[in-house]
């Protein structure tokens, strides 16, 4: 036999390129088979796509059990889930196969249904009496609106996060006050001392005998909160419904402080304690001159700190800035007086609406001087991030 005639030997190249061609069908089938899943609702993240691109190139694509068990352990991350996958999966294993053909169409009506907020559905009368299958798709406005950002907002949709922000309860730390309080009968407190006016009266009632000595003790009271809104022109997006929020908090409780951070330094806690809050933010707009102007957060604090700040109303509160933080003036004086003021406040919480912004970073002057005197740096984007706000400052 002529040594020409015998079959080549596959080479290293060969190989490799098959491998290459096997780990794109994988590549192919994850996103495919990823895109079913997300059309049913199902939370499928990118990195689980690829972590199943992988599997099946360890586990290769003829074998539907290990092809099965693949995608199960690195798509599904919820119990409920399983039943819509297996019957996702079943489709589209089927539909992989040669000379497969597509299920026949199944024609359904699909019905949406705003929810309300007392539950009432009401039916179209032209529905009543059909026998084809229905699907109704159901959907809360209220829940879309908590998620939204500020900056998209409606003049509408600011009116209707009006009312789910007055329900948020803006409530601080406690704090030991001076004022002493009575305790319960049998307990005796490590920082208290004897009620004898309640001790006597109780030795009556016993026939004379202090058979359980009554006691006070310091009581708490709820520490103050100081809130800074910035209304300068890069916050404009996001101060109207900012605002809307600091009238709601003000409104809500008695031991709370706003201001109006620009070019200047406006006190607005007596404009916006009004219950109406149309009435509040008018009278607020009124008394705030520099709305959509420069900034200078520096110099505003700076007054803040002399004025009302050191001087007792930030000693022992929490503070709030709200503001994307940029500044016009030097950062030198903005981390000078954000240094007086974390010395003298409990806790300084900086909210920042543009801190959601995939791949953000404190580059801007002011923000990257403050954040060394910051204790909680959030989100203030949304309804949603604001009542994670709320828990920051309860906690």
């Amino acid at each position: 036999m002529d040594p020409t005639d015998r079959p080549a030997e596959p080479s290293a190249g060969d190989g490799g390129a098959a491998a290459e061609e096997e780990g794109a069908a994988a590549e192919e089938l994850a996103v495919a088979f990823a895109r079913v899943l997300r059309g049913g609702g199902l939370s499928v993240p990118i990195g689980n796509v690829l972590t199943f691109g992988e599997g099946l190139a360890a586990v290769g694509l003829d074998d539907r059990d290990a092809v099965y068990w693949t995608a199960r352990t690195t798509l599904v991350r919820r119990p409920e889930d399983l039943p819509f996958f297996d019957r996702a999966f079943a489709v589209f294993w089927e539909l992989r196969q040669p000379g497969a053909e597509p299920p026949p169409e199944e024609v359904l009506h699909l019905t949406l249904a705003l929810d309300s907020e007392d539950g009432d559905d009401e039916q179209e009368e032209g529905d009543a009496g059909t026998d084809e299958p229905t699907i109704t798709l159901r959907f809360s406005a209220v829940e879309t609106l908590r998620h939204k950002d500020f900056a998209a907002y409606s003049r509408d949709e600011l009116h209707e996060a009006q009312r789910l922000m007055a329900d948020l309860r803006l409530a601080g730390s406690p704090r030991r006050s001076r004022r002493m309080v009575k305790t319960k009968v049998g307990h005796r407190p490590r920082q208290g001392r004897p009620d004898l006016r309640r001790t006597v009266h109780a030795a009556l009632r016993a026939g004379g005998e202090p058979i359980s000595p009554r006691y006070r003790e310091p009581g708490e009271r709820l520490r103050r909160l100081v809130l800074l809104l910035d209304v300068s022109g890069s916050m404009e997006p996001y101060a109207r419904a900012l605002l809307r929020f600091v009238q709601a908090a003000v409104a809500g409780r008695q031991r709370v402080e706003a201001f109006a951070l620009g070019t200047r330094l406006t006190r607005v806690t007596r404009e916006l304690s009004s219950r109406d809050p149309d009435r509040a933010l008018a009278q607020a707009a009124g008394q705030v001159q520099d709305w959509s102007g420069g900034t200078r957060l520096g110099e505003c604090l700076r007054r803040f700190n002399d004025q009302w700040g050191v001087r007792g109303m930030a000693r022992g509160a929490i503070v709030v800035i709200l503001s994307d933080g940029w500044d016009r003036g030097e950062p030198e004086v903005l981390a000078e007086q954000m240094g007086r003021l974390h010395r003298v406040a409990h806790r300084v919480v900086w909210v920042n609406p543009l801190k959601v912004t995939p791949g953000y970073a404190p580059l801007a002057r002011g923000m990257a001087a403050a954040l060394p005197y910051v204790d909680d740096f959030v989100e203030g984007h949304s309804v949603v991030a604001l009542e994670e706000l709320a828990e920051v400052i309860s906690r």
